[in-house]
């Protein structure tokens, strides 16, 4: 069935295959490059996309990326740079993205799905916590935008990962042979992740695609969905101490 034929979406690389194989083609893809850091090149990628399309269904919320102190310093003691550039992207772009949004997305009555992350919930983070605390403002965010903007026909959710295999590691800057390391060990813990193994990123995306999909989600709204293969229902790995992994 072609879930998502005749819709336009603002997407990632993953979710864009998701999409394709359920109704969409290439020859509907723009691809427009964007630091969404920079509100002129948000501006740019909306108007982009209704200057090729006509409109817009569904709004992606997926920019994010590793920030990592420049003394190698964790937690509290990370510097203040770090938690700024934090809220900038991960939660600041979000904003920023649904609220230029949200004039197309009446007119289609369509959907706004955000990446968040396991780390926004009640566990603490604490070797991380710049970069959960923008996720569980997020969190929030999506709450309280799915209340408003459901008035208007918008739905707003988000989806909560833990583990994926992407480049974050190298993005970290962490060897890819000791960051393998680290995805195995996780994988091998079942009090790190239960499912028994690290997550791939069309895994997530398949989430994504029902919560941008209305046939199948039509009643959900406001909500951040779990797709972590069980840790946030442990969180064990908080036991570990990831610098000393790094090392090994």
């Amino acid at each position: 069935m072609a879930r998502f034929s005749g819709k336009v979406a603002l997407v990632t690389k993953a979710v864009k295959q998701e999409i394709l194989k359920n109704g969409s083609s290439e020859n509907d893809t723009l691809v427009v490059p964007a630091d969404l850091n920079n509100e002129s090149e948000q501006d740019k990628l909306i108007e982009g996309t209704i200057a090729k399309f006509g409109q817009l269904d569904i709004l992606v919320n997926s920019a994010g990326g590793a920030i990592m102190d420049k003394e190698g310093k964790t937690g509290v003691m990370q510097g203040i740079d770090v938690f700024d550039n934090h809220m900038q992207l991960d939660l600041r772009t979000v904003v920023m993205m649904t609220k230029k949004a949200i004039p197309h997305l009446m007119k289609t009555k369509g959907e706004v799905v955000s990446v968040s992350a396991i780390g926004a919930d009640h566990h603490g983070n604490p070797q991380y916590m710049y970069g959960s605390m923008p996720k569980a403002a997020l969190n929030q965010f999506t709450r309280s935008a799915a209340i408003e903007l459901i008035r208007h026909g918008i739905r707003v959710n988000s989806v909560s990962p833990g583990f994926v295999n992407t480049g974050f590691g190298a993005s970290m800057g962490i060897p890819e042979g000791i960051w393998n390391k680290m995805m195995d060990f996780m994988a091998s813990r079942k009090e790190c992740i239960p499912y028994g193994a690290v997550a791939q990123p069309n895994q997530i995306a398949q989430v994504i695609a029902f919560l941008a999909d209305r046939n199948m989600s039509s009643y959900i709204i406001g909500q951040s969905i779990v797709v972590d293969g069980g840790s946030s229902l442990i969180m064990g790995m908080e036991a570990h101490d990831m610098q000393d992994l790094m090392r090994l």
